[in-house]
Parts: structure tokens; C-alpha cells; sequence
């Protein structure tokens, strides 16, 4: 082999090794510091705590039963974190339409939002519209024996606006509005 082929290829494998360090070592060990040091809330999955045992987390939706509580979004891979994903069914799919059917057969009468109807693109969306969640307000007081306005106030607290004033729309966090009516009721 010629002198400079064998320095090339030293050359080579030495950047190959430095890089190898800096990206597959020391990169991953400066962000994963800077998330135990400045972000350690989100670095472990912004999970939310009560009394202190972990109930969830609020970036990843949970599946709701019974007419006490507020009801997130429809799920394609039934809130598994590790299967998320949206369906591939077209609009015109008659499988789609049969699960909207269904849905709106679930969700009762009068309720028109279409994020009660349809998946998100993950299917683990924490969020509802307050569209979606006004049209739940009063199951939910009549289920807790509450005024509606008292539910109502809970929901206004915990819709969040869009992000930095633009970006995204108006929501409202299932968890935090759950694990608020479960605190006034003592649940």
C-alpha cells in the first residue's frame, strides 16, 4: 500500500473515531446534562404528580371512562406511547366512516366537535378543543352534582392560549381539568 493511501486511511479512521466520541458520546452526555440541570420537569416527561404518586403526564393523552370525566380525543393506537400513530384511512374510507359513526354513536347527541370524532396524527393528544369541551360540561357537572358554571370556571382555568401568541390553537389539558374536578370533590 502506498505511504499516502495508508495516511489517508489513518486520517480517515482517526476523524471516524473523533466523530464517533463527539456525536455518539459527548453530544448525547451535554444534552442529557442540560436536561438533569435546567428542563429536569420535562427531561422526565412532564409527569404529573398527585400526592405524590405519578398519575400521568401532560404530553400524553389517557383513555377516560365514565361520565364524571372530561374525554380526550379518540386514539388509533389506544394512548400506546410506544405504538402512537394516526390511522392511513383516507376521507373517503368507508373503515374511517364507520369509526366516525361509531364515535358519534359513543359520544351522544349534540356533540359536534370533530376532535370527539376523529384521531390525532399521534394518537396520544393531551389536549381538547374548548369547543369539545364545553359540549361535555354539562354530562360532567350531572355526574359530579355540580353546578355547571362551577365546571365550567374549572375548564376556563385550564384552557391555555396559543403558544407565544400565534402558534397553535386554544386547548384544554384533559389531565390537569380532570385532576382539578377530582380535587374539588375529594376524590
Amino acid at each position: 500500500m502506498p505511504v499516502s493511501l495508508m495516511r489517508q486511511t489513518l486520517a480517515g479512521l482517526r476523524m471516524l473515531l473523533v466523530m464517533t466520541v463527539l456525536v455518539g458520546v459527548l453530544f448525547p452526555a451535554a444534552v442529557w446534562g442540560l436536561g438533569r440541570v435546567g428542563l429536569s420537569d420535562q427531561a422526565d416527561g412532564s409527569l404529573v404528580r398527585r400526592d405524590g404518586a405519578v398519575v400521568g403526564s401532560s404530553l400524553i393523552g389517557q383513555d377516560w371512562k365514565g361520565p364524571q370525566w372530561f374525554h380526550g380525543r379518540p386514539s388509533a393506537s389506544d394512548y400506546a406511547g410506544d405504538t402512537s400513530g394516526g390511522t392511513n384511512l383516507g376521507a373517503d374510507d368507508p373503515a374511517l366512516r364507520q369509526e366516525v359513526t361509531d364515535r358519534r354513536t359513543t359520544v351522544g347527541p349534540g356533540v359536534t366537535a370533530p376532535d370527539a370524532l376523529t384521531a390525532s396524527g399521534s394518537g396520544l393528544d393531551p389536549h381538547i378543543t374548548p369547543a369539545y369541551a364545553q359540549q361535555q360540561v354539562r354530562r360532567v357537572a350531572a355526574a359530579r352534582h355540580l353546578d355547571p358554571d362551577v365546571v365550567e370556571k374549572v375548564v376556563r382555568e385550564h384552557t391555555q392560549g396559543r403558544t407565544l401568541g400565534y402558534l397553535g390553537m386554544p386547548r384544554v389539558n384533559v389531565l390537569e381539568v380532570n385532576l382539578a374536578l377530582a380535587g374539588l370533590a375529594g376524590d
